[in-house]
């Protein structure tokens, strides 16, 4: 008997360590619906149905479909998805954006951002006049850095917002506005919260310091949190660990996306301009180890994450893109 309890037990430890070894954030893999927004279009709820099929557990919006907060977080509950971050920000000011961030906590939402109207007087900037006219085509983003008109729906090569340099003194000024509606946010139980691309790293117009430097140093951490996009962190030729490192606790939010060409790209370019010689791809088919940032989820503070491959409809099949990445992350994070 004793022999045999002794088989068993063999047999049992190396289960048990296993199971201790899966991460703790595989059960809460998310997706930004930015991913698939090509399908959101024709069928929300469909491709919401069919997110939480493949184990999607959260969810972070580009839009509510039309839908009332209380309708919204209704069909959230049916498909068992929660949303405690958003990308379709509240707007406005006064009693309108408290009504919006009321309809917020309804869904759920932790992290917001807020976005104000222009102030009075404000002169808008002048069109471009390399701007196609009419509106742009589905996927279509005209990128005001190179004067193209691009489209993530066709094109695997990594683009987003065209950020120009910017000065400390316009810096500070987003901090502090940050940190104001931080208090308004904290009202309803939320967080302001600051997403990144490339440009964040790049130097002050007037300062060796970045944007990322300034406002992480000036918000309030009770108030402001940033979501680290880890893919553009990479691929701005910045170590994310090394960020934790430096400011532990402060990026509480993530988003999770691949890129192929960090192996081979120059790195004597700047953040913005290595851009141009990398593509996003689905999540484990790139060039981003995730286990070792995973494995300094707690230095970093992580509360939520989310996939995102911003280019996952040129693939072929956004839905097939997002079920790639989830069981390509699933597997690192065991």
């Amino acid at each position: 008997m004793g022999s045999a309890a002794a088989v068993v037990a063999s047999r049992i430890q190396p289960l048990a360590a296993r199971q201790a070894a899966v991460s703790p954030w595989r059960s809460r893999i998310g997706l930004e619906l930015y991913t698939v927004r090509d399908l959101l279009t024709t069928d929300y709820e469909g491709t919401l149905a069919k997110v939480a099929a493949m184990g999607y557990t959260e969810v972070e919006p580009v839009g509510y479909n039309n839908m009332s907060p209380r309708d919204f977080r209704a069909m959230l509950d049916r498909h068992k998805l929660t949303m405690p971050s958003t990308h379709s920000a509240a707007r406005g000011t006064g009693l309108e954006l408290e009504k919006q961030l009321e309809g917020f906590q309804v869904m759920g939402i932790k992290y917001t951002e807020i976005t104000a109207p222009p102030a009075a007087g404000a002169t808008p900037p002048p069109p471009d006049p390399r701007r196609p006219a009419g509106p742009l085509p589905p996927g279509g983003y005209f990128d005001t850095g190179s004067g193209r008109l691009r489209n993530s729906f066709t094109e695997t090569e990594a683009f987003g917002p065209y950020q120009p340099r910017v000065s400390l003194d316009s810096v500070k000024r987003r901090a502090a506005q940050l940190n104001a509606n931080g208090k308004i946010a904290a009202k309803f139980g939320m967080k302001m919260l600051v997403h990144n691309h490339t440009g964040e790293f790049e130097p002050l117009t007037d300062s060796p310091r970045t944007t990322m430097d300034v406002l992480i140093a000036d918000t309030d951490p009770a108030l402001v949190t940033m979501q680290l996009d880890i893919g553009w962190t990479y691929m701005a030729g910045v170590d994310p660990i090394a960020l934790f490192k430096a400011h532990p606790g402060r990026f509480e939010l993530w988003h999770v996306k691949d890129a192929f060409g960090l192996k081979t790209v120059n790195p004597s370019l700047s953040p913005n301009a290595r851009v141009s010689s990398l593509a996003i791809v689905p999540v484990g088919t790139g060039h981003i180890d995730y286990k070792p940032v995973f494995a300094n989820a707690a230095l970093a503070g992580l509360k939520h994450f989310v996939i995102e491959q911003d280019n996952a409809s040129a693939w072929g099949d956004s839905l097939a893109a997002a079920q790639i990445s989830y069981k390509n992350l699933a597997t690192m994070l065991q």
